[in-house]
Protein backbone atom coordinates (compact mmCIF):
# COMPACT_ATOMS: atom_id res chain seq x y z
CA UNK A 1 0.00 0.00 0.00
CA UNK A 2 3.18 2.69 0.34
CA UNK A 3 4.11 1.27 -2.54
CA UNK A 4 0.52 2.44 -4.32
CA UNK A 5 0.94 5.61 -2.69
CA UNK A 6 4.42 6.65 -3.11
CA UNK A 7 4.65 6.59 -6.43
CA UNK A 8 1.63 8.54 -8.10
CA UNK A 9 2.82 11.14 -5.45
CA UNK A 10 6.08 11.67 -7.30
CA UNK A 11 4.88 11.65 -10.87
CA UNK A 12 2.09 13.99 -10.11
CA UNK A 13 4.72 16.43 -8.50
CA UNK A 14 6.69 16.03 -11.66
CA UNK A 15 4.06 17.19 -13.57
CA UNK A 16 2.51 19.92 -12.00
CA UNK A 17 6.16 21.66 -11.36
CA UNK A 18 8.41 23.84 -13.30
CA UNK A 19 12.02 22.28 -13.98
CA UNK A 20 13.26 25.16 -11.41
CA UNK A 21 11.36 23.57 -8.73
CA UNK A 22 10.34 20.09 -9.57
CA UNK A 23 13.52 18.83 -7.10
CA UNK A 24 11.87 20.72 -3.87
CA UNK A 25 8.70 19.53 -4.70
CA UNK A 26 9.27 15.75 -5.20
CA UNK A 27 11.46 15.42 -2.13
CA UNK A 28 8.05 16.39 -0.31
CA UNK A 29 7.96 13.10 -0.49
CA UNK A 30 10.60 12.21 1.32
CA UNK A 31 10.30 14.84 3.74
CA UNK A 32 6.71 13.26 4.61
CA UNK A 33 8.25 10.01 4.56
CA UNK A 34 10.90 11.12 7.12
CA UNK A 35 8.19 12.99 9.41
CA UNK A 36 5.77 10.22 9.27
CA UNK A 37 8.94 7.91 10.58
CA UNK A 38 10.28 9.95 13.14
CA UNK A 39 6.26 10.66 14.72
CA UNK A 40 5.49 6.73 15.06
CA UNK A 41 9.24 6.90 16.92
CA UNK A 42 8.17 9.88 19.19
CA UNK A 43 4.82 7.90 19.68
CA UNK A 44 7.11 4.75 20.37
CA UNK A 45 9.16 6.56 22.92
CA UNK A 46 6.04 8.47 25.21
CA UNK A 47 3.54 5.90 24.57
CA UNK A 48 6.19 2.55 24.26
CA UNK A 49 3.33 0.71 26.27
CA UNK A 50 0.22 1.28 24.69
CA UNK A 51 0.42 -0.11 21.28
CA UNK A 52 -3.39 0.17 20.55
CA UNK A 53 -3.58 4.73 21.17
CA UNK A 54 -0.30 4.69 18.93
CA UNK A 55 -2.64 2.77 15.73
CA UNK A 56 -5.37 4.84 16.56
CA UNK A 57 -3.22 8.13 16.28
CA UNK A 58 -1.65 5.84 12.71
CA UNK A 59 -5.46 5.97 11.30
CA UNK A 60 -6.64 9.12 12.20
CA UNK A 61 -3.47 10.47 9.61
CA UNK A 62 -4.37 7.73 6.97
CA UNK A 63 -7.93 8.95 7.38
CA UNK A 64 -6.96 12.88 7.17
CA UNK A 65 -4.46 12.00 4.11
CA UNK A 66 -7.21 10.04 2.18
CA UNK A 67 -9.42 13.05 2.52
CA UNK A 68 -7.28 15.68 1.32
CA UNK A 69 -6.59 13.83 -1.84
CA UNK A 70 -10.14 14.59 -3.00
CA UNK A 71 -10.13 18.18 -3.96
CA UNK A 72 -6.45 17.99 -5.42
CA UNK A 73 -7.01 18.73 -9.35
CA UNK A 74 -5.55 16.08 -11.67
CA UNK A 75 -2.29 17.79 -13.36
CA UNK A 76 -2.28 19.31 -16.32
CA UNK A 77 -0.20 17.08 -18.52
CA UNK A 78 -2.51 13.66 -17.50
CA UNK A 79 -5.55 15.93 -18.49
CA UNK A 80 -4.49 17.02 -21.70
CA UNK A 81 -3.64 13.57 -22.97
CA UNK A 82 -7.20 12.63 -22.58
CA UNK A 83 -8.41 15.38 -24.93
CA UNK A 84 -9.76 17.73 -21.53
CA UNK A 85 -8.19 20.79 -22.88
CA UNK A 86 -10.71 22.99 -20.52
CA UNK A 87 -9.84 21.38 -17.52
CA UNK A 88 -6.16 21.30 -18.58
CA UNK A 89 -6.01 25.06 -18.80
CA UNK A 90 -8.06 25.60 -15.25
CA UNK A 91 -5.83 23.33 -13.41
CA UNK A 92 -2.14 25.15 -14.78
CA UNK A 93 -3.70 28.27 -14.13
CA UNK A 94 -4.04 27.30 -10.39
CA UNK A 95 -0.34 25.11 -10.30
CA UNK A 96 0.54 29.60 -11.40
CA UNK A 97 -1.18 30.96 -9.15
CA UNK A 98 -3.05 32.75 -11.37
CA UNK A 99 -6.69 33.83 -11.24
CA UNK A 100 -9.85 31.54 -12.42
CA UNK A 101 -10.78 33.93 -14.60
CA UNK A 102 -8.97 34.72 -17.65
CA UNK A 103 -8.76 38.54 -17.22
CA UNK A 104 -5.27 39.51 -18.63
CA UNK A 105 -3.15 37.31 -21.37
CA UNK A 106 0.09 35.72 -19.31
CA UNK A 107 2.51 35.00 -22.50
CA UNK A 108 4.40 32.65 -20.40
CA UNK A 109 1.02 30.54 -19.35
CA UNK A 110 0.04 30.41 -22.98
CA UNK A 111 3.60 29.55 -23.53
CA UNK A 112 3.54 26.43 -21.51
CA UNK A 113 0.41 25.28 -22.16
CA UNK A 114 1.29 25.09 -25.74
CA UNK A 115 4.37 23.15 -24.86
CA UNK A 116 2.11 20.64 -22.98
CA UNK A 117 -0.28 20.26 -25.47
CA UNK A 118 3.15 19.47 -27.53
CA UNK A 119 4.29 16.79 -25.31
CA UNK A 120 0.39 15.38 -24.95
CA UNK A 121 -0.40 14.85 -28.30
CA UNK A 122 3.20 13.18 -29.62
CA UNK A 123 2.61 11.38 -26.30
CA UNK A 124 -1.00 10.23 -27.59
CA UNK A 125 0.60 9.38 -30.96
CA UNK A 126 3.31 7.60 -29.84
CA UNK A 127 1.19 5.17 -27.42
CA UNK A 128 -1.62 5.18 -30.17
CA UNK A 129 -3.00 1.57 -29.76
CA UNK A 130 -0.24 0.55 -27.62
CA UNK A 131 -0.48 -1.90 -24.74
CA UNK A 132 1.78 -1.94 -21.84
CA UNK A 133 3.53 -5.13 -22.65
CA UNK A 134 4.44 -3.55 -26.05
CA UNK A 135 5.26 -0.17 -24.86
CA UNK A 136 7.51 -1.96 -22.76
CA UNK A 137 9.70 -3.02 -25.43
CA UNK A 138 10.99 0.97 -25.82
CA UNK A 139 14.23 1.63 -24.99
CA UNK A 140 12.97 4.89 -23.72
CA UNK A 141 10.81 2.59 -21.16
CA UNK A 142 12.43 -0.39 -20.81
CA UNK A 143 15.82 1.28 -19.80
CA UNK A 144 14.79 3.32 -17.27
CA UNK A 145 12.56 0.45 -15.90
CA UNK A 146 15.63 -1.79 -15.66
CA UNK A 147 17.98 0.99 -14.10
CA UNK A 148 15.31 1.84 -11.39
CA UNK A 149 14.50 -1.62 -10.16
CA UNK A 150 18.39 -1.97 -10.03
CA UNK A 151 18.16 1.41 -7.78
CA UNK A 152 15.48 -0.15 -5.91
CA UNK A 153 17.28 -2.94 -4.95
CA UNK A 154 20.30 -1.54 -4.14
CA UNK A 155 18.21 0.69 -2.09
CA UNK A 156 16.67 -2.09 0.13
CA UNK A 157 19.23 -4.78 -0.18
CA UNK A 158 22.04 -2.12 1.38
CA UNK A 159 20.37 -2.32 5.24
CA UNK A 160 18.54 1.18 5.03
CA UNK A 161 15.32 0.46 5.25
CA UNK A 162 16.37 -2.36 7.65
CA UNK A 163 18.09 0.36 9.85
CA UNK A 164 14.89 2.68 10.12
CA UNK A 165 12.58 -0.06 11.09
CA UNK A 166 14.44 -2.40 13.50
CA UNK A 167 16.34 1.05 15.18
CA UNK A 168 16.16 -0.14 18.54
CA UNK A 169 17.21 -3.77 17.88
CA UNK A 170 19.87 -2.32 16.01
CA UNK A 171 21.19 -0.25 18.07
CA UNK A 172 21.03 -3.05 21.29
CA UNK A 173 22.81 -5.29 18.97
CA UNK A 174 25.66 -2.09 18.39
CA UNK A 175 26.44 -2.21 21.97
CA UNK A 176 24.79 1.28 22.32
CA UNK A 177 24.46 2.62 26.24
CA UNK A 178 21.72 4.52 26.09
CA UNK A 179 17.90 4.38 25.46
CA UNK A 180 17.72 2.42 21.98
CA UNK A 181 14.15 4.01 21.47
CA UNK A 182 15.73 7.61 22.32
CA UNK A 183 18.43 6.96 19.60
CA UNK A 184 15.27 5.65 16.88
CA UNK A 185 14.24 9.11 18.20
CA UNK A 186 17.60 10.48 17.22
CA UNK A 187 18.02 8.78 13.40
CA UNK A 188 14.36 10.55 12.64
CA UNK A 189 15.34 13.62 13.41
CA UNK A 190 18.65 13.38 11.96
CA UNK A 191 16.74 12.27 9.09
CA UNK A 192 14.41 15.53 8.21
CA UNK A 193 17.39 17.64 9.48
CA UNK A 194 19.42 16.03 6.20
CA UNK A 195 16.23 15.78 4.12
CA UNK A 196 15.44 19.84 4.07
CA UNK A 197 19.26 20.40 3.21
CA UNK A 198 18.98 17.72 0.18
CA UNK A 199 16.98 20.08 -2.59
CA UNK A 200 20.44 22.61 -2.65
CA UNK A 201 22.51 19.42 -2.18
CA UNK A 202 21.07 17.41 -5.46
CA UNK A 203 21.00 20.75 -7.45
CA UNK A 204 24.61 22.00 -6.57
CA UNK A 205 26.11 18.46 -6.89
CA UNK A 206 23.86 16.57 -9.07
CA UNK A 207 22.25 13.31 -8.90
CA UNK A 208 25.26 11.30 -9.95
CA UNK A 209 27.95 12.54 -7.36
CA UNK A 210 25.19 12.73 -5.10
CA UNK A 211 24.36 9.16 -4.76
CA UNK A 212 28.68 7.90 -5.30
CA UNK A 213 28.60 9.75 -1.95
CA UNK A 214 25.86 9.08 0.27
CA UNK A 215 26.64 4.80 -0.34
CA UNK A 216 30.06 4.99 -0.09
CA UNK A 217 29.52 7.08 3.24
CA UNK A 218 27.14 4.63 3.97
CA UNK A 219 29.63 1.21 3.42
CA UNK A 220 31.97 3.00 5.53
CA UNK A 221 29.51 3.19 8.86
CA UNK A 222 28.36 -0.07 8.50
CA UNK A 223 32.25 -1.15 7.94
CA UNK A 224 32.83 0.88 11.37
CA UNK A 225 29.63 -0.58 12.86
CA UNK A 226 31.10 -4.29 12.21
CA UNK A 227 34.51 -3.68 13.45
CA UNK A 228 33.24 -2.39 16.72
CA UNK A 229 31.81 -6.39 17.14
CA UNK A 230 35.38 -7.82 15.26
CA UNK A 231 37.93 -5.71 17.70
CA UNK A 232 35.93 -5.48 21.31
CA UNK A 233 39.04 -4.25 22.36
CA UNK A 234 40.37 -1.45 20.36
CA UNK A 235 37.22 0.08 18.65
CA UNK A 236 34.69 -1.87 21.04
CA UNK A 237 35.84 0.33 23.86
CA UNK A 238 34.29 3.63 21.67
CA UNK A 239 31.45 3.47 23.39
CA UNK A 240 30.29 6.26 21.69
CA UNK A 241 31.42 5.06 18.01
CA UNK A 242 27.70 2.64 17.64
CA UNK A 243 25.90 5.70 18.15
CA UNK A 244 27.73 8.03 15.73
CA UNK A 245 27.91 5.28 13.05
CA UNK A 246 23.85 4.99 13.21
CA UNK A 247 22.61 8.47 12.85
CA UNK A 248 25.65 9.14 10.24
CA UNK A 249 24.47 6.14 8.66
CA UNK A 250 20.86 8.07 8.13
CA UNK A 251 22.19 10.91 7.07
CA UNK A 252 24.64 9.78 4.86
CA UNK A 253 21.53 7.41 3.38
CA UNK A 254 19.26 10.39 3.15
CA UNK A 255 21.69 12.23 0.96
CA UNK A 256 21.33 10.06 -1.58
CA UNK A 257 20.49 6.07 -1.49
CA UNK A 258 16.96 6.42 0.37
CA UNK A 259 16.28 9.82 -1.25
CA UNK A 260 17.47 9.29 -4.90
CA UNK A 261 15.48 6.56 -6.24
CA UNK A 262 11.97 8.81 -5.30
CA UNK A 263 13.71 11.68 -6.94
CA UNK A 264 14.74 10.52 -10.12
CA UNK A 265 11.69 8.09 -10.53
CA UNK A 266 9.42 10.99 -11.39
CA UNK A 267 12.29 12.36 -13.84
CA UNK A 268 13.49 9.24 -15.88
CA UNK A 269 10.31 7.97 -17.61
CA UNK A 270 8.46 9.26 -20.68
CA UNK A 271 4.91 10.37 -20.54
CA UNK A 272 3.09 8.21 -21.80
CA UNK A 273 4.74 5.67 -19.58
CA UNK A 274 5.45 7.14 -16.33
CA UNK A 275 2.85 5.89 -14.34
CA UNK A 276 3.02 2.14 -15.30
CA UNK A 277 6.81 2.27 -15.06
CA UNK A 278 7.20 3.85 -11.91
CA UNK A 279 4.53 1.61 -10.60
CA UNK A 280 6.73 -1.21 -11.86
CA UNK A 281 10.11 -0.11 -10.51
CA UNK A 282 8.39 1.28 -6.93
CA UNK A 283 6.36 -2.38 -6.46
CA UNK A 284 9.77 -4.23 -6.94
CA UNK A 285 10.73 -1.90 -4.04
CA UNK A 286 8.41 -2.54 -1.88
CA UNK A 287 8.16 -5.96 -2.49
CA UNK A 288 11.92 -6.78 -1.82
CA UNK A 289 11.69 -4.31 1.37
CA UNK A 290 9.48 -6.73 2.72
CA UNK A 291 11.66 -9.27 1.90
CA UNK A 292 14.99 -7.86 3.48
CA UNK A 293 12.57 -7.03 6.57
CA UNK A 294 11.08 -10.38 7.18
CA UNK A 295 14.67 -12.35 6.86
CA UNK A 296 16.86 -9.42 9.08
CA UNK A 297 16.29 -11.92 11.78
CA UNK A 298 17.05 -14.61 10.44
CA UNK A 299 20.09 -12.93 8.56
CA UNK A 300 21.33 -11.58 12.00
CA UNK A 301 21.00 -15.21 13.59
CA UNK A 302 23.20 -16.95 10.11
CA UNK A 303 25.83 -14.62 10.08
CA UNK A 304 26.35 -12.91 13.55
CA UNK A 305 25.82 -8.69 13.88
CA UNK A 306 29.19 -8.10 12.34
CA UNK A 307 28.92 -10.33 9.48
CA UNK A 308 25.92 -8.79 8.40
CA UNK A 309 27.33 -5.23 9.29
CA UNK A 310 29.79 -6.15 6.79
CA UNK A 311 27.36 -7.55 4.25
CA UNK A 312 25.60 -4.19 4.06
CA UNK A 313 28.65 -2.54 3.84
CA UNK A 314 29.94 -4.54 0.90
CA UNK A 315 26.37 -3.94 -1.01
CA UNK A 316 26.75 -0.17 0.03
CA UNK A 317 30.06 -0.03 -2.09
CA UNK A 318 28.67 -2.02 -5.05
CA UNK A 319 26.19 0.73 -4.96
CA UNK A 320 27.87 3.19 -5.60
CA UNK A 321 29.83 0.84 -8.17
CA UNK A 322 26.09 1.05 -10.27
CA UNK A 323 25.47 4.72 -9.78
CA UNK A 324 28.78 6.12 -11.53
CA UNK A 325 28.30 3.72 -14.06
CA UNK A 326 24.52 3.08 -14.93
CA UNK A 327 22.63 6.35 -13.14
CA UNK A 328 22.76 9.38 -15.62
CA UNK A 329 22.91 12.70 -14.57
CA UNK A 330 19.29 14.40 -14.53
CA UNK A 331 20.53 17.53 -13.06
CA UNK A 332 19.12 20.75 -15.67
CA UNK A 333 17.89 18.14 -17.80
CA UNK A 334 14.10 18.60 -19.10
CA UNK A 335 11.97 15.48 -19.18
CA UNK A 336 12.13 15.29 -22.87
CA UNK A 337 16.17 15.31 -23.11
CA UNK A 338 15.69 12.51 -20.86
CA UNK A 339 13.64 10.95 -23.27
CA UNK A 340 16.19 11.33 -25.93
CA UNK A 341 19.42 10.33 -23.95
CA UNK A 342 17.51 6.34 -23.27
CA UNK A 343 17.03 6.43 -26.52
CA UNK A 344 20.10 7.13 -28.46
CA UNK A 345 22.34 6.60 -25.05
CA UNK A 346 23.61 10.08 -24.93
CA UNK A 347 22.36 13.53 -24.51
CA UNK A 348 22.78 16.28 -27.08
CA UNK A 349 25.78 18.64 -26.52
CA UNK A 350 24.92 21.32 -24.63
CA UNK A 351 27.18 24.19 -23.34
CA UNK A 352 26.47 26.70 -20.87
CA UNK A 353 27.54 30.46 -20.83
CA UNK A 354 28.09 32.03 -17.57
CA UNK A 355 28.06 35.90 -18.09
CA UNK A 356 29.45 37.02 -14.60
CA UNK A 357 28.92 40.65 -15.15
CA UNK A 358 24.82 39.94 -14.78
CA UNK A 359 25.01 36.55 -13.38
CA UNK A 360 22.91 35.14 -15.98
CA UNK A 361 22.55 31.85 -17.07
CA UNK A 362 22.12 31.31 -21.25
CA UNK A 363 21.90 27.33 -22.34
CA UNK A 364 22.93 27.17 -25.64
CA UNK A 365 21.77 23.20 -27.16
CA UNK A 366 24.72 22.11 -30.04
CA UNK A 367 22.69 19.45 -32.73
CA UNK A 368 25.55 16.46 -32.70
Amino acid sequence: MIGMFVSPVGVYSAEISLPKIRGRLILGTSLGLASGILLMYCLGYFLRHNIQLIFGISCCYQLAATLLVFPMPESPIWLLTRGKEERARKSLRYFRGLPKKEVDYVPEFEAELAHMKELANASNTTAAGESLSQMIHRPEVYKPVLMMTTFFGFQQACGVVVIIVYAVQIAQQAGVTIDPVLVAVMLGVARIITTLFMSGIFEKWGRKPSGIFSATGMGACMLLLAGGNWFPDTLGTLHWLPVACIVAHIVFSTMGMLTLPFFMISEVFPQRARGSASGIAIFFGMILSFIMLKIYPNMESALGTANLFAFYAGISFLAAVFIGAFVPETRGRTLEELEERWQTGKFSRRLTIVNLKDVELHEVFLKK
